[in-house]
């Protein structure tokens, strides 16, 4: 602070001179001055540098010890050079001033001062402070050399003018975005999404000028009015109110070109055809700028040709939500797809149904890609209208690439010996397999089979047999049915490679829910874990039937045909039968006949051969009993008579 200013009223031109050798005339404005508010601080700062005469002698002791404060020479030069504008200027106008030569930092904050448009609060004795813009350009202007050639531009302190004003008009957003109850980190997460606006903001703001009404307001204000009159911020507010993230709006913004109000009119007619609000940013950043473009006329006759051909309306958002990029097309490209699947026999049911399931397959791939997709599965022998069918039920396949999936997976198939045939088994009934990545997928579940002992060459029978096997997961469904098989149901670590060579429909089975309660009821029934693993081995269908359909035929079994439970471990696939439509009739005829079978050779044929067994066995009981056919009969035969008369007998 200033103690005394009548010193600094005495002292101050040898101050000056002693730092400055300016003439008097120079000085005189900056004395006449000294007791403005902005310049007392600088008046002040002076005394640290250079004491008053009456000082000098105390000051000297202690000099060197001092660290002098050198931004206060730059301040006094500039304040020097301002005020002494006017006594400088001679008769005709002509300025003579002496500029000092001014470091690149402080050219950029002088250009910085002079295109902002609110002055920034300084310390005091700032060099910037209160710099008025003549100062900044006469600077730029003496530093250029402009007194010579005013077209000489400086293309670095432009293209520096440019960073400058474009932070302006950042803060001039933000500011309007904080008006309407901003939080500060959305601000500015969402204004580093939208440089292409800010720029655009700039350029409408700079045109601004141009208009009487607005020649002679600052860039700021410029830049607030049009900023207000885009309704961008409250267009900002009913995005985020519609679940559009900062990304999405930023990308919108930018997209759209200064045309806002399109992208409202875009979103409202979005929710008219059900895409829900999440998916609605979705649609409208993944359809790209050519949607913002097209009227809502041109929408509306692309949904009604796709409600024409199978696709609901209730669909029709999930459809557009999922593949937007159907906005984007041409009604002759969208006739052109729709057809190519119309024309494999698809039915529009089945096109909408399709559509719904995987909108992908009509809007990502090029016309070339789906000739050659379809080229390529009907290889395997499949026609046409199969080829409809299959993608009906699987469209995913239009989605997979030929190099990458399909024929990875064919040669493999080839390696395990499996067939043409049956390679079209498994497209035909389970066409997500050739979806699967092999490596990941496929391939550990053949090397599981074959450690567990299945045969090379039963490997490709059986995954054309059961397709759904290489669906299922490895460690969450195939390893815990092969260990519940071999601790819990009694099959041997020799036969358990069988069984699941004869039976992989097991292993789709669920443990706590079918296999347990199976093992259980055989166990209940008097059967010995090892003669169950063993009655698996033979019939490893016997733990997929329900407890209510093994019940009846055991009850009918022993009670009805007085059969012992050996039958049944001899021949487990007793219960394969139907109880109402082979076990009954054909007891029935043997006990009209009194003749006697095994079960094996009383359900293991068909009617035609079980009626000429009952025959032939009718026509040795009247040969046995009538005792000329001893001669005509072998032992075996003889044995059969005997074992048939005593269960008769029995009965």
């Amino acid at each position: 602070m200033l103690s005394s200013p009548i010193n600094y009223h005495h002292h101050l031109p040898a101050v000056i001179h002693r730092r400055y050798p300016f003439p008097d005339s120079t000085l005189h404005p900056l004395i006449t001055t000294f007791k403005h508010p902005y310049i007392a601080p600088i008046l002040s700062s002076l005394q640290n540098h250079h004491p008053l005469p009456d000082q000098e002698n105390d000051v000297a002791s202690t000099a060197e010890a001092t660290v002098l404060r050198t931004h206060n020479a730059k301040s006094t030069a500039l304040l020097l050079r301002h005020l002494s504008n006017q006594d400088q200027q001679t008769p005709r106008g002509e300025n003579h001033e002496i500029y000092l030569p001014l470091s690149k930092q402080d050219k950029e904050k002088l250009l910085e001062i002079s295109l902002l448009g609110k002055r920034t609060p300084q310390f005091p004795g700032s060099i910037y402070a209160n710099s008025s813009l003549s100062t900044a350009q006469s600077v730029f202007k003496e530093e250029n050399g402009d007194n010579n050639n005013e077209d000489e531009v400086d293309d670095e302190m432009l293209v520096k003018a440019l960073e400058i004003r474009r932070k302006v008009t950042v803060e001039v957003f933000k500011e309007a975005m904080r008006k309407d109850k901003f939080g500060i980190t959305y601000c500015e997460n969402l204004v580093f999404q939208i440089p292409d606006f800010i720029d655009y903001v700039m350029i409408k703001a700079v045109y601004m000028k141009k208009f009487p009404e607005f020649s002679q307001t600052s860039y700021n204000a410029r830049a607030r009015v049009f900023i207000d009159e885009c309704r961008v911020v409250p267009l900002i507010r009913w995005l985020k109110h519609n679940s559009l993230s900062y990304p999405q709006i930023g990308k919108l913004i930018c997209a759209s070109k200064g045309n806002l109000d399109r992208i409202r009119q875009l979103a409202e007619w979005l929710k008219s055809i059900h895409v829900k609000g999440r998916f609605i940013g979705v649609a409208l950043t993944r359809a790209g700028e050519n949607v913002l473009e097209r009227g809502v006329d041109e929408l509306d006759e692309i949904v009604d040709y796709l409600l024409d051909n199978g696709v609901r309306s209730d669909w029709m958002g999930y459809v557009v939500s999922r593949c937007p990029e159907l906005l984007t097309f041409s009604m002759d490209e969208l006739r052109a797809r729709t057809e190519f699947y119309l024309n494999m026999g698809m039915s529009k049911n089945d096109f909408g149904t399709m559509l719904f399931d995987s909108p992908k397959v009509i809007g990502y791939l090029s016309m070339d890609e789906m000739n050659q997709k379809v080229a390529y599965l009907k290889e395997f022998g499949i026609s046409d209208e199969e080829v409809g069918r299959l993608l009906a039920f699987k469209p995913q396949l239009m989605s997979c690439s030929i190099e990458d999936r399909f024929k990875p997976l064919v040669r493999y198939f080839y390696y395990l010996g499996m067939s043409k045939d049956g390679m079209r088994r498994i497209l035909t009934m389970k066409p997500m397999v050739f979806c699967f990545d092999l490596e990941q997928t496929i391939a550990p579940k053949v090397q599981f089979l074959r450690d567990i002992g299945v045969e090379e060459d039963a490997i490709a029978n059986m995954l054309s047999k059961f397709p759904s096997l290489m669906t299922y997961s490895l460690y969450k469904k195939i390893r815990p049915v092969v260990i519940f098989l071999l601790t819990k149901a009694g099959v041997s670590q020799r036969d358990i490679g069988k069984v699941v060579a004869l039976g992989p429909e097991l292993l789709g089975c669920s443990i706590a829910n079918k296999l347990e309660h199976n093992v259980k009821y055989f166990l209940s029934l008097g059967i010995s874990l090892r003669t169950l693993g063993s009655m698996i081995s033979d019939f490893p269908m016997l733990l997929r039937y329900n407890i209510d359909v093994l019940r009846p035929k055991y009850r009918y079994l022993r009670r009805t045909m007085i059969r012992p439970l050996e039958d049944v471990i001899e021949f487990p696939r007793f219960f394969s039968y139907s109880l109402e439509g082979r076990i009954i009739p054909r007891y029935k005829a043997m006990v009209e006949n009194r003749v006697n079978f095994k079960l094996r050779y009383m359900l293991a044929c068909s009617d035609e051969e079980f009626d000429l067994k009952v025959k032939e066995a009718v026509e040795k009981r009247r040969r046995f009993e009538s005792g000329d056919v001893y001669e005509s009969i072998s032992d075996s035969q003889i044995d059969d008579c005997v074992e048939t008369l005593s269960d008769l007998n029995g009965e």
